[in-house]
Order: C-alpha cells, then structure tokens, then sequence
C-alpha cells in the first residue's frame, strides 16, 4: 500500500492512539470555558487525566464507564488547574459540539489505534 499524502503512514505511526475507560468526571469549576476533569483507565498503562470540553452534551454520570479513544504522546499541559495527560479524541456536531469518538464495542483497555 502507498500513501501519497504529506507525511503519510509514517506520520500517521508517530500518534499514539489507545483506548481507555473514563473512571471519573467531574466539573472544572476554574475553567474559562466549562470543561470535565477525567480519570481515564488505559489498563496496563495506568491512569491518566484529561480536561475535556464536554459538558454541552455530556453529564458525569453518562461518562463514567464509557470507553473512549486517546492521544497518550502528546505531552502534558495544564489546563485551568487539571494536568491533562492525554488528548480525548472527538468530532464537530453539526452545532459544534463535542462528540466522543470511541470503539463501536468493547476493546481491551490500552489497545492501540492502528
């Protein structure tokens, strides 16, 4: 297979995309714009945290146990107070929202996005 695309493949290896499971979420009343704290589960890789503007379509209870897809190299930033560890991945809603991207069914926690 070719890829004849800026950076193509070989760009595409250097994410480290993995799936975890959201073990906490709780708002981040210090955020600018409202934004959750996660606790996200990626199995042997331990748990991490993230900040994510989610709160227009998702309440904390809907998220906790929800597997989700992560960038883990990205590197750290702190964000209104949370270190956020990894990147949640999503998608624009037609209003702009947030919409999780996450597997269509169950995956081991730390699988890697390939």
């Amino acid at each position: 297979m070719t890829d004849s695309t800026p950076g193509g493949l070989a760009a595409f290896a250097t994410l480290d995309l993995r799936v975890g499971r959201i073990t906490g979420a709780e708002l981040n009343p210090r955020a600018r714009k409202p934004s959750y704290r996660l606790s996200i589960d990626f199995g042997p890789l331990g748990e991490r945290t993230s900040s994510a503007q989610l709160v227009s379509l998702y309440q904390p209870a809907d998220l906790v146990g929800r597997q989700v897809v992560a960038a883990m190299n990205l590197g750290t930033r702190n964000i209104a107070g949370v270190v956020s560890e990894v990147l949640v991945l999503g998608l624009p809603s037609a209003e702009g929202d947030v919409v999780l991207l996450a597997p269509e069914r169950e995956v081991p926690l730390g699988g890697r996005v390939y």
